[in-house]
């Protein structure tokens, strides 16, 4: 048996899911407002997770500050935070189930190799991965006996287009083999990916439906497929159009946007923020409510599909 998913009674079930590889920003506080209102505003719960599994790029010291920034803004959640990289006895449990149902395979490919034999994706620099160990391995430990190298796991993509139901985006068709082929659940250095991760988390903690910005839209492909594979249930998906600046572009910890601690270190009243993300999706509630008094009559079908840009007039009246 793989995952299972805990008690799904409850009408709605969401997650506030940060990363702690930089600062969150603005547009992080406008998709978490926005599904915690979306649970919130029909009795359900909300369950709050940090995604560090990313060895290379998360930092420890980041954790209480994307939990400290959550709550500034007035959003709690129920129950302990699950911060992912405490427990990977799911994850493992997950990556052998698929190994005996033959979903996925040991692969001894390293970057360098795939690069030379692959375009990127276009959309985002990917590489496609053109399946050459599948079948040539009966199991990591073959793999390493024949290779001297330790192994991936990857999940075997079988073509042809997949259809995501998106509450917000509507029906959006992906063909995960010709975009990005056998995908990594497991690298080589035994880090989960990623997409399996969230996959496992979702099961446990019983989310029904994920709140979060169209530029994972692509990912709830992949996701779909693993909940298939793994005999897990796929939650509603609802993808929005994400922040941007006065020129269009998306904000970016990358980039150094301005961080929601810094704002708190400022002094700045969060209800003003508050207040940006209320005007964002439509609603006017006064010049500084607090995310609470947002909750009546709240509809995430109404959100306006078009990005929701941030002027240096908006940035003006954040920042003192």
């Amino acid at each position: 048996m793989g995952p299972q998913a805990s008690d799904r009674t409850c009408p709605v079930v969401t997650r506030l899911a940060p990363s702690p590889t930089g600062l969150l920003h603005l547009g992080h506080a406008r998709s978490f407002a926005l599904a915690w209102l979306h649970a919130r505003s029909r009795g359900g719960r909300v369950v709050a997770r940090i995604e560090d599994l990313d060895r290379e790029r998360c930092k420890a010291a980041l954790v209480d500050a994307c939990l400290r920034d959550i709550a500034w803004l007035g959003l709690d959640w129920d129950g302990e935070p699950r911060v992912q990289s405490r427990s990977l006895e799911p994850y493992e449990r997950a990556c052998n189930e698929l190994l005996a149902r033959g979903h996925a395979y040991a692969c001894t490919c390293t970057r360098a190799e795939i690069a030379a034999l692959s375009a990127p994706h276009a959309d985002d620099g990917e590489q496609r991965y053109l399946g050459t160990c599948r079948g040539r391995f009966a199991s990591p430990d073959a793999a390493r006996a024949s290779t001297g190298r330790d192994s991936g796991l990857r999940l075997a993509v079988h073509p042809g287009p997949l259809v995501v139901h998106d509450e917000l985006c509507g029906e959006c068709s992906f063909d995960v083999a010709a975009e990005v082929g056998d995908f990594l659940i497991r690298r080589r250095d035994r880090a989960i990916a990623y997409q399996l991760a969230v996959v496992v988390d979702d099961a446990l903690d019983g989310v029904t439906d994920v709140v979060r910005g169209d530029d994972l839209l692509p990912s709830a492909a992949r996701q779909i497929l693993l909940q298939r594979a793994l005999g897990l249930p796929t939650p509603r998906y609802w993808h929005l159009p994400l922040v941007t600046d006065e020129h269009g572009a998306r904000l970016s910890k990358r980039r150094g946007d301005i961080g929601l601690s810094q704002l708190r270190e400022r002094g700045v009243d969060p209800r003003t923020v508050v207040a940006w993300i209320a005007r964002s999706a439509g609603l006017e509630r006064g010049p500084r409510p607090a995310a609470a008094d947002l909750l009546a009559g709240f509809d995430l079908r109404a959100l306006p599909r078009a990005p929701a840009a941030l002027s240096s007039a908006d940035l003006a009246a954040l920042v003192p």
